[in-house]
């Protein structure tokens, strides 16, 4: 007999109605960014995993302004839906004290997106013309974890324009987070 005792079940299920796509870029919703970054990325880059323990969509979407032949931005987020274990202590761990791991990164715990979320945010601008800026969004509902990040370098702008400030980029996040999610229940 075993000392191990299997997982609590959340309600409505491990996945509670999400779904880990085989094209997560085709689910995105990103529309916040579109105003700063209005080209479409001709090839953005997906991936995907089906096991039975673990479900997992991946996309990366480069962000360009409308003149723009390289990236002035980047973008990707990540599904994961956990069959057999429970993520939430190790999410927790891992994003609450993400702060604790790597120097310089700002973590702010939010409400009202799933069970548990957090903001991870960068700036190493500091007033320069060099640096970059980054922001995460970290989401557990249920046995679903959900990631949603922006990152961008100052030297990918000209010098006469200023990419967006992170707490801008931040509020694009939770946009866009929450209607991608909706999104990956009603597919």
């Amino acid at each position: 007999m075993s000392s191990c005792s299997a997982a609590t079940t959340p309600p409505g299920g491990p996945a509670r109605g999400y779904q880990a796509t085989s094209d997560l870029c085709s689910s995105v919703d990103y529309s916040s960014f579109k105003n700063e970054y209005p080209q479409e990325d001709s090839s953005p880059i997906h991936s995907a995993l089906k096991a039975d323990a673990l479900d997992e969509s991946y996309c990366s979407i480069s962000l360009k302004k409308t003149s723009s032949s390289y990236s002035d931005a980047y973008f990707s987020l990540q599904v994961d839906l956990h069959h057999t274990t429970d993520p939430g202590p190790e999410f927790t761990a891992q994003w609450q004290n993400y702060g604790d791991r790597y120097d310089g990164y700002k973590v702010e715990k939010i409400t009202g997106i799933g069970d548990e979320a957090y903001v991870v945010t960068e700036d190493t601008t500091s007033g320069s013309t060099t640096g970059s800026r980054a922001a995460t969004l970290a989401v557990r509902d249920g046995w679903m974890t959900y990631q949603m990040s922006w990152s961008v370098y100052l030297s990918s702008y000209d010098s006469d324009t200023n990419p967006p400030q992170v707490d801008e980029a931040t509020q694009w996040l939770k946009t866009d987070t929450k209607a991608t999610l909706e999104k990956l229940k009603a597919t």
